[in-house]
């Protein structure tokens, strides 16, 4: 049986729906302006994680204003 030949795999660009190849520059975007819109997006608020964050830890330090980040401790 002869071997398939494998097509390259071919993705959508997430912010203009362009077809887009992993070996292409600005993957996984078409170009550095959609990445700039994506980012723009980000930073606005515009993308929002929606699910609950249930880590005890997580939650544990955001009770304590987040003072806990980095995990290391100032003193010596």
């Amino acid at each position: 049986m002869p071997a398939k030949k494998k097509s390259a795999k071919l993705l959508r660009c997430p912010t203009c729906g362009m077809l887009v190849r992993p070996s292409d520059e600005d993957f996984p975007f078409c170009s550095d302006r959609c990445r700039k819109i994506d980012l723009g997006k980000w930073a606005s608020g515009a993308y929002k994680i929606s699910s609950p964050v249930l880590d005890p830890e997580v939650l544990e330090d955001l009770a304590l204003g987040g003072n806990n980040r980095g995990g290391g401790s100032d003193e010596d």
